[in-house]
């Protein structure tokens, strides 16, 4: 499983999410701090749940990397979020 697909996976599991992008941005880092050849670590999230309602935009983050896990997140050098409710 790649790294795109698990963190798609691990969102929808947790948040069942209506609308749910991962984008691989890679490649637009290449020479940069954190590219791995192959790519998978650069990435921008757009997320909408209703189970962000309530939450301030630290929590949103917070529960994003909580349900990505330690192991996931240790794993990619750059991960830009934009949440909704």
């Amino acid at each position: 499983m790649t790294r795109t697909e698990k963190i798609r996976a691990r969102l929808e599991e947790a948040f069942a999410p209506r609308r749910l992008e991962v984008i691989d941005e890679s490649e637009r880092h290449r020479g940069h701090a954190g590219y791995q050849e192959g790519g998978e670590s650069h990435f921008q999230v757009k997320i909408e749940s209703e189970k962000f309602k309530g939450l301030s935009r630290i929590e949103r983050h917070r529960a994003v990397h909580e349900a990505l896990g330690r192991d996931l997140v240790a794993e990619i050098h750059a991960l830009a979020l934009s949440i909704r409710d």
